[in-house]
């Protein structure tokens, strides 16, 4: 059986350099930090990036090609079920690259190519969020009147967006740790559908606290405990 091919260098030095960005928050990385992890010298990892800004390029082309990728899955969206599994797969994306999320604001004050590309992504994300809103509409699940579809897509972005800075604040010691992602990817996927809840059928607004109930971690009962709507009482 012939032996895989060994990662080539570069490669080698995106993971680890994403592994420690995510770890330790991009700041508090030197390029040095990185060489050591890897137990090569500083002048190899510069050959292959010679400033930190290159390295970081790197890692966020890669995330905007597998986030493209991502947001045409939102033409698939039909039901709540769709719309709940297309939002936690966003959110898993953004768990691989939290860095980034956990560290925007300094990031974009100091790169100038990561602050147009990251406009870029915003517009995007609502782009995405439209359609996933009309996807739901065709199908008779949500009403919505048009002139507040911008306005929600925009709103559910955000909360995308910035989730992961809330759970930071809310628990700065163990929030960004490997053990407390599942748990805050469920909140933050719920968190973001629920947006959704008031302008959803009944029946889809039902499966929607179903999910939250099942998925939700610590969220379970105050989404289980949501008071009904007129339209549910009605159903």
């Amino acid at each position: 059986m012939a032996k895989k091919a060994p990662r080539r260098t570069a490669q080698r030095i995106l993971e680890a350099a994403l592994a420690l960005f995510n770890r330790f928050g991009e700041p508090n990385v030197s390029t040095t930090l990185v060489a050591a992890e890897l137990n090569i010298s500083p002048g190899n990892l510069y050959y292959h990036y010679p400033a930190k800004e290159e390295l970081i390029n790197k890692l966020y082309e890669g995330y905007e090609a597998e986030l493209d990728e991502l947001l045409h899955a939102s033409e698939g969206v039909h039901d709540v079920e769709d719309a709940w599994f297309f939002m936690h797969s966003l959110f898993e994306l953004i768990w691989r690259y939290r860095f980034l999320y956990r560290d925007l604001n300094d990031l974009l004050s100091k790169n100038r190519h990561l602050e147009t590309r990251f406009q870029l992504v915003l517009q995007n994300k609502v782009r995405a969020t439209r359609v996933l809103i009309a996807g739901l509409s065709r199908a008779g699940h949500l009403d919505i009147d048009a002139r507040e579809v911008d306005t929600l897509a925009r709103s559910m972005v955000v909360v995308l967006t910035y989730w992961l800075s809330y759970e930071y604040v809310r628990n700065p010691r163990e929030a960004l740790e490997p053990s407390h992602a599942q748990g805050a990817l469920l909140r933050g996927g719920q968190h973001t559908l629920h947006l959704l809840a008031p302008y959803l059928a009944p029946e889809q607004r039902r499966h929607l606290l179903t999910l939250s109930h099942a998925y939700g971690g610590e969220d379970r009962e105050s989404a289980a405990a949501a008071p009904a709507t007129p339209a549910d009482m009605a159903a």
